[in-house]
């Protein structure tokens, strides 16, 4: 019986010609699959949740060669655009479709506007089947990205991956920092290629990953955040400590998400090996931080979706979700807060408020 189908595509002749197309796919949501190395010859897998084979009966060729199904079609599209903010000049091409240089990576070779770049080759726009779409040039592959319109009567609502206008809050445990060093990097291009500014991004160190449940409810209890990003690293050990310590972590982040009404994004890695995390700070299984990152985007714009049909339909919600007016005093359940005081967390560590400039982070545990 059927499990899965792969199309395989030679897009080059080396693992640098494929950078783009995997770059690409990468910053779209796609997972890492298998990967295999004979000889001079490469290939590596990028998963979709779903796929499907779709028969055409048409006069011309469809012009691209994979169409993919995407949660929001214009979040998509303007991360692809922020695959490099700043195109150097002379690199679109005659038809006006601007080409995207891939960022370069360690041993990869190409100028921008040749074959390592990813090109837009269809601006984004509405299709005669309601349907949002826009075409994607990666490497000589051709990829359409989509949505389709709601059906009539279907009324669900689900998140953008939309940060513009919103701000957040990631709490960074310092132990294990060489791994989380590279999650909090994955996290912070997550937000800004979904449109979050600098100045809307605070970062918290906290000494380990038990610190992160405190500091991340001390955040959200000011109200001055659309979601909490908590990031951290847990490696098992020859004793109980690793168990005690995850489940008070997932408890506690879990349980400040829930009272406080603020979306928390799990960005905590509980590994049994140092090879596992490593795989999961940016190599074979993707950034976890990243992830973590689009996670938090998308659930701060639902909860404002779930705000704005409770208002509609008269209801309010069991948690507050709007920012206090009165800054100096708020409610969280029958427990009056002061956001003065629950900022602490932010003057722990000189570096909270100066990595609003996103530098780099202390290494020490």
């Amino acid at each position: 019986m059927i499990r899965s189908i792969v199309f395989p595509r030679v897009l080059g002749r080396s693992l640098n010609e494929l950078a783009p197309a995997l770059e690409l796919f990468r910053v779209l949501g796609f997972a890492p699959g298998n990967e295999w190395h004979e000889g001079g010859n490469h290939g590596v897998e990028m998963l979709a949740p779903a796929g499907g084979i779709e028969f055409i009966a048409a006069s011309d060729a469809p012009s691209v060669d994979a169409m993919v199904e995407v949660s929001d079609a214009d979040a998509a599209y303007e991360i692809v655009k922020k695959l490099n903010p700043i195109p150097p000049p002379g690199s679109g091409d005659s038809d006006g479709a601007p080409a995207i240089p891939v960022i370069p990576k360690p041993g990869m070779s190409g100028a921008p506007g040749g074959a390592n770049t990813v090109k837009i080759s269809k601006e984004i726009g509405d299709t005669p089947y309601g349907a949002r779409l826009f075409e994607v040039e990666a490497g000589g592959l051709r990829i359409g990205f989509l949505t389709y319109a709601k059906k009539p009567g279907d009324n669900g609502l689900e998140g953008k991956l939309d940060a513009r206008g919103k701000t957040f809050a990631l709490v960074v445990s310092r132990f294990n920092s060489f791994i989380t060093e590279r999650l909090l990097d994955g996290a912070l291009r997550a937000l800004r290629q979904c449109g979050a500014k600098a100045d809307d991004i605070n970062i918290a160190h906290v000494p380990g990953a038990f610190e992160i449940p405190a500091a991340a409810r001390q955040l959200a209890q000011t109200r001055s955040y659309d979601a909490i990003v908590c990031i951290g690293c847990l490696l098992r050990g020859d004793t109980l400590h690793y168990e005690v310590i995850a489940n008070e972590v997932t408890r506690g982040v879990g349980q400040s998400a829930q009272e406080t009404g603020v979306p928390h994004a799990f960005g905590v890695l509980t590994c049994d090996t140092l090879e596992q995390a490593i795989d999961r700070a940016g190599l074979k299984a993707g950034n976890k931080g990243y992830e973590a990152g689009l996670a938090a985007v998308e659930m701060a714009s639902l909860r404002q979706a779930l705000t704005r049909r409770s208002k509609r339909f008269g209801r309010t919600t069991g948690a507050s979700t709007t920012r206090p007016s009165d800054p100096q005093k708020m409610r969280a359940g029958k427990t009056h807060l002061r956001s003065g005081r629950d900022d602490k967390v932010m003057k722990g560590s000189d570096s909270a408020r100066d990595d609003k400039s996103m530098g780099a982070m202390d290494g020490s545990r």
